[in-house]
């Protein structure tokens, strides 16, 4: 009898931590970014910036912290969090906010104030470049070399000829699939930002996946899957859709892919804005507002 009690105690345990782990995989990061925003108004609007770590701690403890560009979010609550003396998890949080920074690094260690933090907590600008070192050790060379060769199809001749960029892209959506099956979303965590001198932005294949009719739904799905996961930025997702919109003539979803003017119904993008995690149209005027004037600064 104890013996069928324990084993019943153990399966059930199973289950538990089983279900706990899938929730956990499976958390819907769009309502992170909408925290996140509204989170960031506290701060940055309402200039109450103890409340917002409180909401900060409370969102992390929830979802494994991104650090959208721009907002840097993680960046923002563990610098708030030294500057009122609040708990953040000292060295532990600064250390997981190294890979987050990591694809950045050649302009994040320009600034001064980032560096003083860290030494601030006995990390200096060598710890930070060995921490980066064994992030990109753990990146897979075939991944990254295949989308080094990708930006330079997708750049090629500046894409000029029609039947060049027509076989080139045609290559691309090849290689994106393949990678999406076999590595999943080739974010920057996963390849970097750069490679060597190779500046490798995703959005600008993810914007050209949007001129093929064929194979635009695949990837409007597929995509936004990888919004959900917090794997792609929703502003990449989004310019691919707009783009897609402007082919048809019809009005852009989003407001990002040349879209920030001449939107007749704001109340509109904003609402579809929001169902996948970005700003309203004026809240994002303002961050990048604020953001132009940080770099004036620095």
């Amino acid at each position: 009898m104890k013996q069928n009690q324990h084993i019943r105690y153990l399966s059930l345990t199973s289950i538990i931590i089983c279900f706990f782990f899938y929730c956990c995989k499976s958390r819907d990061y769009i309502t992170y970014y909408n925290k996140v925003n509204e989170i960031d108004s506290i701060y940055r609007m309402a200039k109450q910036p103890e409340k917002a770590i409180k909401k900060y701690r409370k969102l992390f403890r929830k979802y494994k912290p991104l650090n959208q560009e721009r907002i840097e979010e993680y960046e923002t609550y563990i610098r708030i969090s030294d500057r009122y003396n609040k708990s953040f998890g000292g060295k532990k949080s600064l250390y997981q906010l190294i890979p987050l920074i990591a694809p950045y690094w050649r302009y994040k260690k320009e600034d001064k104030e980032f560096i003083k933090l860290y030494k601030k907590y006995g990390i200096d600008s060598l710890n930070i470049e060995q921490k980066i070192a064994q992030w990109e050790s753990k990146h897979d060379k075939m991944l990254i070399d295949s989308f080094v060769v990708a930006i330079g199809r997708d750049q090629y001749n500046r894409r000029s000829n029609i039947s060049d960029i027509f076989e080139n892209d045609l290559k691309n959506i090849e290689l994106l699939k393949w990678a999406f099956k076999n590595y999943g979303y080739p974010s920057m965590q996963k390849i970097g930002l750069y490679y060597k001198d190779t500046f490798m932005p995703m959005d600008v294949i993810l914007l050209h996946m949007a001129d093929y009719e064929e194979y635009y739904p695949y990837f409007k799905t597929k995509i936004l899957e990888y919004v959900k996961s917090g794997e792609c930025p929703p502003r990449d997702y989004a310019a691919m859709v707009d783009r897609n919109n402007m082919h048809h003539k019809i009005p852009r979803t989003y407001g990002v892919y040349m879209g920030y003017q001449n939107i007749t119904d704001s109340a509109k993008v904003n609402r579809n804005r929001k169902s996948i995690g970005l700003p309203s149209l004026k809240y994002r005027n303002k961050i990048a507002k604020d953001f132009s004037d940080s770099l004036k600064t620095k």
